[in-house]
């Protein structure tokens, strides 16, 4: 799409000097002020951003106390129930056939993603009341018109603070790493909340040990951590896609959006009907179909997400031997 400039810009020759007229230049020191002041708005306005999320994070796990929250035990569970999200995470991040991404933004992005998950928590506690109700249909509504969204959103705010206006963020392919670390994050303060109550309630109640308290709701977890990945990574992919659009960047990022969040709410909807149903059915412990809808209903997203992937790995690696025939295409561990 060609650029677009003012009459008097496309029309003067190259030696008028156009400043202030139609076009704009830092050149005086109001200029230079200007800047100045654009640069502390702006930083000054994700710095707020982060220092309410992170004083949200504090309220939420102050509320537990702090010695459970750093329990070792809870601390193991936590660490466990992530891991298979973090191997999906690792995947994706392998995937990447362009420039590897620094640990300094994977890191910062891991970190925010934490951060920004507790305006899910706020947003959802809050939202949740009006949708009850209206019984099953307010459940599915409040499904898709509050947790998708408002969780696919914040977990896209942590890519969009920090690792995206960083120039070493310089592939679509990157939008789908720094999502799924995103969801990364998400998974460890969600599990790690999730587990501390479970097991504050049944230390509080029964006086078991926080291993036999929160070994049930940990492998739960786990089933459902990878999901957040998939679901962040989709829209991370289409954040990377916008930026090297910004024509079409608004639709680009809302579909995305769309799509994280769509997926999200059909799994929070059908997990558990379709497990009391399948368990029924089939006589199976209600574990045991859960994870089999898991299994079925991730892997198929995750199949169309690596799909995309994939597609982008076998463009870049065509383009790039076609611009330089001598390069020979490398074959992944995956491929023979």
């Amino acid at each position: 799409m060609p650029s677009r400039s003012d009459p008097v810009e496309s029309r003067a020759d190259d030696d008028r000097d156009l400043y202030d007229i139609a076009t704009w230049e830092e050149r005086t020191s109001l200029d230079g002020l200007s800047v100045a002041l654009y640069w502390l708005i702006t930083r000054s306005a994700k710095a707020f951003v982060v220092l309410v999320a992170l004083a949200g994070l504090l309220l939420i796990l102050g509320s537990f106390g702090l010695g459970l929250v750093f329990d070792r035990t809870v601390a193991m569970l936590v660490g466990l129930s992530a891991i298979p999200a973090l191997g999906l995470t690792a995947y994706v991040y392998v995937s990447d056939v362009t420039t590897g991404e620094p640990l300094s933004l994977l890191v910062a992005t891991f970190l925010l993603s934490i951060l920004t998950a507790t305006f899910a928590a706020v947003l959802n506690s809050l939202a949740q009341p009006y949708f009850e109700p209206l019984g099953f249909l307010g459940i599915v509504l409040f499904f898709f018109v509050i947790v998708g969204p408002v969780e696919e959103t914040v977990k896209l705010l942590a890519v969009r603070l920090y690792a995206y206006t960083d120039d070493r963020f310089d592939a679509v392919i990157d939008g789908a790493v720094y999502g799924a670390i995103a969801g990364l994050g998400f998974v460890v303060i969600e599990n790690l909340v999730y587990i501390v109550q479970t097991v504050e309630i049944e230390e509080l109640t029964f006086g078991v040990s926080a291993l036999a308290a929160g070994d049930g709701i940990a492998a739960i977890r786990a089933l459902a951590g990878p999901g957040h990945v998939i679901y962040s990574a989709f829209a991370g992919y289409y954040l990377g896609l916008a930026k090297f659009n910004p024509e079409h960047r608004g639709p680009i990022i809302i579909k995305g959006l769309v799509i994280a969040a769509a997926i999200h709410a059909l799994y929070n909807t059908l997990v558990g009907p379709v497990t009391t149903l399948a368990s029924a059915l089939t006589g199976l412990p209600r574990i045991a179909s859960l994870f089999l809808f898991v299994v079925v209903f991730q892997g198929a997203f995750g199949y169309v997400l690596l799909r995309k992937i994939w597609r982008y790995r076998d463009a870049y690696l065509d383009t790039r031997d076609a611009a330089d025939p001598a390069v020979e295409p490398e074959l992944t561990e995956f491929e023979d």
